[in-house]
């Protein structure tokens, strides 16, 4: 990533001064990001519209959470777990606003965006995530980080502040628990 002037932008150092209350520093942090994060919401979410708005939902998270960044890990890995989060949050939004349109006992056509067409898609995987989520909590970001956004392990326990063994130990449990609910049915 460069500078209108070739030279590499540091998103580390931008992201540090950022933190430090440095305004300029987190808009130029903000323009350079932004490619990114609308890329990792991208591999989550089917339709781009819904990716634009984890997109934006995330860029505000930077925004607002910037202060909480203190350099202990890269802050592309930050960045991963924010993006891929609200992501997750946008589906579940999708989702809930689906089902409160069906609850209206209105004929609704089913929408493509929380209905699992193809089993083994992103789609299924989100709700996998979801399924997952709501008995391990704390497989899902481990699981989202090194399958989805295929972070290293030693950035994954960086960023989520935990061993590596650790990690290594709930990402395991999380493909495994995962698998059945991503297996194709006939």
């Amino acid at each position: 990533m460069t500078t209108g002037h070739d030279e590499p932008i540091d998103l580390d150092e931008l992201a540090l001064r950022a933190a430090a209350g440095d305004r300029d520093a987190l808009e130029d942090l903000l323009a350079a990001i932004q490619p990114r994060v609308q890329r990792i919401c991208g591999r989550m979410l089917l339709y781009p519209q819904d990716a634009e708005e984890a997109a934006q939902d995330a860029l505000l998270l930077v925004a607002t959470k910037i202060s909480s960044f203190a350099g202990r890990s890269k802050f592309t890995t930050w960045l991963h777990a924010v993006a891929s989060n609200s992501a997750r949050s946008t589906y579940r939004s999708l989702k809930r606003r689906a089902a409160e349109r069906s609850a209206d006992d209105m004929p609704v056509l089913a929408d493509p965006r929380t209905t699992s067409v193809i089993a083994g898609s992103r789609l299924d995987l989100l709700e996998a995530l979801e399924i997952l989520g709501s008995t391990h909590p704390e497989l899902v970001e481990p699981l989202v980080l090194r399958d989805v956004q295929g972070l290293p392990y030693d950035e994954i326990a960086q960023t989520l502040e935990v061993p590596l063994g650790t990690i290594k130990s709930r990402i395991h449990q999380a493909r495994h628990a995962v698998r059945p609910l991503l297996a194709i049915h006939d």
